[in-house]
């Protein structure tokens, strides 16, 4: 996945000194913007970004305190060069949660680590959940919020199981874990091998899963989907409960019920240029169009593909 670092300088004399120092490095881009133009670089929800002081016409500290209260950036890294050696100023932009100050003359091997570690630890700590090691719903939201934002036309897929709690019942949750792990793999496989750009796959929580991918057809990554789950999850039961084809399960009253067994469902909308206004309408069409998969036996998809 790329990682887009911002530089922030006005007279942009630090964009080459980044380029030249990361050239082998095909992972990170480097852009830069003026600091006039900082709201350019939040809308994009940047890896990281670095402030060249001495190139700047406004307050560092200011400039710092701007990009920590921009929700979207409340933890994007921030890094400022500087030639100011007064320890106060160290002190006060380090207070505004920036996380690194380098006074210049900078030693460029040591800048380069600085950034590629920064870059390693904000990757461990965004994988929100720890059981999938999938970004979670902060990452999704500025996910969706940055590709509206920037006008980009886009599929979402909602994901989640049927009879999922049929399964904890009988099974218990430590099993029901290993699911949602397979799960999870299972999407990233399949999303990866199917789009080879800007794809995004986050866990909401529990059995939901969200992948949202550039806007092309997705019969096909989603019958690749279905058709590796159901291949592979028939492991997670006994050889009793496959033959069967269900799992047996007492409800609140003691009568036996049965319930298919487990078994995925994907909801699909494709988020044509303008039609939607924010990720809440997204939302409420993906509950929709999931809720129809859910009603079809089995591991299914439904694709909502009107123009508004």
């Amino acid at each position: 996945m790329i990682q887009e670092i911002y530089i922030i300088d006005d007279d942009e004399s630090s964009i080459p000194v980044f380029r030249e120092l990361f050239k082998n490095d095909e992972d990170f881009k480097f852009i830069s913007v003026k600091s006039e133009e900082i709201e350019v670089a939040l809308k994009n929800i940047p890896s990281m970004i670095i402030i060249n002081e001495d190139a700047i016409k406004v307050d560092v500290v200011k400039l710092c305190e701007n990009i920590r209260n921009d929700d979207d950036n409340s933890i994007t890294p921030i890094i400022v060069v500087s030639s100011k050696e007064q320890r106060e100023h160290r002190l006060d932009i380090l207070k505004r949660s920036v996380e690194y100050y380098i006074r210049k003359p900078v030693d460029v091997d040591y800048l380069y680590y600085t950034i590629k570690n920064l870059n390693r630890l904000l990757s461990i700590n965004r994988r929100i959940s720890p059981l999938t090691g999938l970004p979670g719903n902060v990452q999704i939201h500025a996910e969706l919020k940055k590709r509206l934002s920037n006008k980009e036309e886009f599929s979402v897929l909602y994901l989640d199981l049927d009879n999922f709690k049929a399964y904890n019942d009988v099974y218990g949750f430590l099993n029901g874990d290993e699911i949602i792990k397979f799960t999870a793999n299972v999407i990233l496989q399949c999303v990866h091998s199917h789009v080879h750009e800007s794809a995004f796959v986050g866990h909401i929580g529990g059995d939901d899963f969200i992948a949202i991918v550039p806007l092309i057809k997705c019969d096909e990554l989603c019958q690749s989907i279905i058709a590796q789950f159901d291949s592979q999850v028939t492991k997670f039961f006994t050889e009793e409960d496959v033959e069967k084809g269900y799992i047996e399960v007492a409800n609140r009253r003691g009568i036996i019920e049965q319930f298919p067994l487990t078994a995925i469902s994907i909801g699909v909308v494709e988020a044509n240029k303008d039609r939607f206004e924010n990720m809440l309408e997204i939302g409420e069409v993906g509950a929709q169009v999931k809720h129809s998969a859910k009603s079809i036996i089995g591991s299914s998809y439904v694709i909502d593909r009107r123009k508004s």
